[in-house]
């Protein structure tokens, strides 16, 4: 693989740790910045929003610039919003800083996964996006507990120039280590909004939505499910969460792997096996052990979904995938938050907390569906003789 990939993938890193770590600071935070935890978790809703709306608006607003430079411009924006973050005199600021920089999470992510598609051979297209999303993967790991670790130790500021550094890493190292790309054909913003027309990429998108959708209806809700139903201390819930981690970063290689020889079967195996596994933590929840398996296996099972997926939407949008790439980060945001809402609402309603576990079941049985279905809609119609139509495309 080129080291170009290794530079796309440290910036991931370092933006997947912006979005999670967070969460493991709203108490710093709400209480240095005289603000309720409630009201600090408007950084997470802030951010999120940052990510659905504005990575489209950002990646048309530079669609005809070249890649590397609108990358490297994303990794400005990146440093910025979090200089702006670790400098915030109070939360107004701070939620501003946070805002900005989730403009350049999904575009980034999205834009480098068609670069880093298009830095290889046909055959390992699925891995190159696979080694774009590790980088977010890996931020669950080891990002978002150090980041957590150096903000109750050194101030929450301090985990923003942390950040601060990961970009400036990753800024040098786009700007050394990738090509220009000066073959790569940049499609018009006309030609990039037309791509949604494609009834593929249409499903492809929702595919996306329901399948991280699933993943996180679940995973929301996780450390009550643990502590309330398993029994688990809650100073159990780190390790158990670097478990997880660990999953989605097995589940997002392998997938990535099988992907390259069969993408379509490794995201209806994937989606078949996540769907299993969310129906049976509601079992597997009442024993510690099984619990804490079937939690790296349903984060094995939902990242293994992710390099297909995108790579998916690429193809679909051949000759403009850059805006249909950055709307499908968008569009697993919305699953997110959608399955996020959803399972919140089982358990308002009473049902406990091994319910979202059976929306997230629901939404990956969803994703299965649609991935048979755009299959279906892919095989090669039959002539009078039997014979494939020799211009039907290819299942991918």
């Amino acid at each position: 693989m080129p080291l170009a990939l290794v530079a796309l993938t440290l910036s991931t890193f370092g933006i997947g740790t912006t979005e999670f770590v967070i969460m493991g600071l709203l108490s710093d935070v709400a209480d240095d910045l005289s603000v309720s935890v409630s009201g600090a978790g408007y950084l997470i809703s802030g951010y999120a929003l940052g990510v659905v709306i504005g990575g489209p608006l950002l990646v048309a607003a530079g669609i005809r610039l070249p890649r590397k430079a609108v990358l490297l411009g994303l990794m400005g924006i990146f440093i910025a919003g979090n200089l702006l973050s670790a400098l915030s005199p109070g939360y107004e600021t701070l939620m501003a800083g946070r805002i900005v920089t989730a403009t350049c999470h999904g575009s980034f992510i999205g834009l480098a996964s068609v670069v880093a598609a298009d830095l290889v051979e046909s055959s390992k297209k699925a891995r190159a996006v696979a080694m774009v999303f590790a980088g977010g993967a890996i931020a669950n790991v080891v990002g978002a507990p150090l980041g957590t670790w150096v903000g109750q130790h050194f101030g929450w500021r301090a985990t923003f120039w942390m950040l601060v550094l990961i970009g400036a890493v990753g800024f040098v190292g786009i700007m050394i280590l990738l090509p220009a790309q000066r073959g790569a054909r940049t499609a018009g913003l006309r030609q990039e909004i037309a791509v949604f027309r494609r009834p593929q990429v249409i499903i492809g998108l929702a595919m996306t939505a329901f399948s991280l959708g699933a993943l996180f209806t679940s995973f929301t809700y996780v450390a009550p499910l643990l502590t309330e139903v398993t029994g688990y201390a809650s100073g159990a819930i780190a390790p158990l969460l670097v478990l997880f981690g660990a999953g989605l970063v097995a589940g997002n290689t392998i997938g990535g792997r099988l992907a390259d020889r069969a993408l379509m079967p490794t995201l209806a195996v994937a989606l078949a096996a996540l769907t299993v596994i969310l129906a049976a933590f509601s079992a597997t929840a009442h024993n510690k052990v099984l619990a804490a398996i079937t939690l790296v296996l349903m984060g094995a099972a939902g990242f293994a979904t992710v390099p297909g997926l995108m790579t998916r939407v690429i193809s679909k949008a051949e000759g403009a995938p850059t805006l249909a790439a950055v709307v499908t980060v968008s569009a697993s945001n919305v699953g997110i938050a959608a399955g996020a809402y959803l399972g919140g609402l089982t358990i308002d309603a009473g049902f406990g907390y091994t319910s979202p576990n059976w929306v997230g079941a629901l939404l990956a049985a969803a994703a299965l569906a649609l991935t048979l279905l755009s299959g279906a809609l892919e095989k090669k119609p039959a002539t009078p003789q039997g014979t494939p139509a020799p211009d039907a495309p290819a299942t991918r």
